[in-house]
C-alpha cells in the first residue's frame, strides 16, 4: 500500500477545506511520520518522500483552484525527473510540513520545488520537473498557463534548477 488511506483523506477531506494560494504561492501540508512510513533505520524511509511529494503536488493544484478543472480537462501530471537532496533524518511520529512551489518553466517543462521542514529545520530539498498530459499528447505550456488564468511574466528559474536541467539535457545526450 503506497499512502492510499492518505491519497483517499485528501480528496475526500483536505482539499475541500484547503486555503487559497496564487499560481505561484506556496502550498503547505502537514504530515506525520508513521511507523508504516520508516524503514529498518527508524526514520523515513527514502521511497516515501515522492509518495508524499505527489500527495502534496495534488494539494498544491486545490489549493491554486486548479484541481478540479484540471481533472475535468483529463489532464494528468507526470513527471519527467526528480532530484533529491537529503538534509536529516524524519524521525518516527515526527511530524512535518511539505512546502511545494512552481519555481518556473520553459518551452517543455514545469518545474517545482518541495522541502521537507519540521521544528528541527531542512529535511530534505527536491526539485521535479514535469508535464501534464491528456490522451497520451502533452498539453503545452501555453495552454496550462491560459487554463491557469496566469497572464504575468514568467519566473527566472532559480540558479540551482538550471544547472539541473543542464545535467539533464547531458544525461540525455550520453544516452541516446
Amino acid at each position: 500500500m503506497n499512502l492510499y488511506f492518505r491519497l483517499f483523506w485528501l480528496f475526500i477531506w483536505r482539499t475541500r477545506h484547503c486555503k487559497s494560494i496564487g499560481f505561484l504561492g506556496t502550498s503547505h501540508i502537514r504530515y506525520r511520520a508513521l511507523p508504516s512510513d520508516c524503514d529498518v533505520n527508524f526514520h523515513l524511509t527514502n521511497s516515501r518522500y515522492p509518495a508524499f511529494m505527489d500527495l502534496a503536488r495534488t494539494y498544491m493544484l486545490a489549493e491554486m483552484g486548479l484541481l478540479k478543472r484540471f481533472l475535468k480537462l483529463k489532464w494528468m501530471p507526470i513527471v519527467n525527473a526528480a532530484e533529491f537532496t537529503y538534509i536529516r533524518d524524519i524521525k518516527p511520529l515526527q511530524i512535518f510540513d511539505i512546502e511545494t512551489k512552481l519555481v518556473g518553466w520553459d518551452e517543455k517543462y514545469f518545474y517545482i520545488e518541495q522541502r521537507f521542514v519540521s521544528k528541527r529545520g531542512l529535511h530534505c530539498i527536491a526539485y521535479v520537473r514535469g508535464v501534464f498530459v491528456c490522451k497520451g499528447k502533452q498539453v503545452p505550456i501555453p495552454q496550462l498557463l491560459d487554463a491557469a488564468d496566469f497572464d504575468a511574466a514568467p519566473p527566472e528559474l532559480p540558479a540551482d534548477v538550471l544547472h539541473w536541467k543542464e545535467f539533464l539535457q547531458l544525461k540525455k545526450q550520453r544516452n541516446t
